[in-house]
């Protein structure tokens, strides 16, 4: 049996342990968008008729205007970032050698190792180079591509792939506009900057040999007829995405100035997560748990604290638990 990974999110644990209920709770483990984009109505034929090919075509548009897709690139949307991630090393071509930077987000690792690629935790090259783009957990950026990108590719080219699943509210640093270079793929995650996990929606972005073949693996209708409809309408909202980025940065800064009073130190992170140095992490985790509140510790770091933003209703709790 494989042994679960360590990720966020887990509250059933926290309460467990701690008591209470999913109400009582602030659960900051995540970098999920507290303010999720606003559903609406959904027409009924989205839950009740097998998906359209109009309302794929709508969702793919969207997905390109929104992140400035280049012409040459292809786009395909997954039920989640996470099936991307499953199944891109089983269309890579022969298990080789994958280039991890690390500490990172766990399912990379073990989405290569489970296809048969060697992924070790040291050596700079691989015929595939993995980025998380902000890095998860410490909010990072990777290099750009390098200059040679603006060459024809070579046979002995690594393929770059960048996860830019917490890259939204800073679109400024994305690498989508590298993604016609046959030499390199983006992973998108709606779940994240919209704040709507639960929809599971993903975009793989491209070269179109590769979308070719993560279509064909993804099978027909991958994505359900709800999650098309939310997807497009969050995607073609401009309105709704300037106030989200302003909100996010005012947010982070709220919480940096937060968890400095209280004595943690060295922030990084992103707009959507903050990671802490502190004295010691899992008594943090233990402290903040009592006022129920949740946060994500690291089994690779003692002193990291990582948080999500709180609800903009629910900061007298955290202040509260500090």
């Amino acid at each position: 049996m494989t042994k679960p990974r360590d990720h966020g999110g887990n509250l059933d644990a926290a309460i467990a342990r701690f008591g209470g209920s999913r109400a009582d709770w602030l659960d900051l483990s995540t970098g999920i968008n507290p303010v999720p984009y606003p559903v609406g109505d959904i027409p009924a034929e989205a839950w009740t008729a097998l998906p359209d090919r109009a309302a794929s075509d709508r969702l793919i548009r969207a997905a390109r205007a929104f992140w400035t897709v280049p012409d040459d690139a292809a786009i395909v949307a997954a039920p989640g970032a996470s099936a991307i991630i499953a199944h891109l090393p089983r269309i890579l071509g022969a298990p080789q050698k994958v280039h991890i930077s690390r500490p990172t987000y766990n399912e990379w690792a073990a989405s290569f190792e489970q296809a048969g690629w060697e992924a070790p935790t040291s050596g700079p090259t691989g015929a595939v180079g993995i980025h998380v783009h902000p890095n998860n957990p410490d909010g990072i950026y990777s290099p750009p591509p390098p200059e040679s990108f603006d060459r024809p590719p070579q046979p002995d080219d690594p393929f770059l792939i960048y996860d830019e699943s917490f890259c939204d509210p800073d679109l400024e640093m994305s690498t989508v506009r590298h993604a016609g270079s046959g030499r390199l793929a983006v992973v998108k995650s709606f779940g994240k900057f919209w704040g709507l996990a639960g929809v599971r929606l993903g975009f793989l972005i491209g070269p179109q040999d590769l979308i070719d073949d993560m279509t064909a693996l993804l099978g027909p209708w991958p994505v359900s007829g709800p999650a098309l409809e939310i997807g497009a309408r969050a995607l073609e909202d401009k309105a709704w995405t300037a106030a989200t980025i302003a909100r996010l940065a005012t947010d982070h800064r709220r919480l940096d100035e937060l968890m400095k009073r209280a004595g943690a130190a060295e922030t990084t992170g992103t707009d959507l997560f903050r990671l802490y140095t502190v004295d010691n992490a899992a008594a943090w985790q233990d402290r903040l748990a009592k006022h129920h509140v949740w946060s994500r510790i690291f089994p690779y770091n003692d002193k990291w604290l990582r948080l999500g933003l709180p609800h903009p209703d629910r900061w007298d709790q955290l202040e509260s638990a500090l």
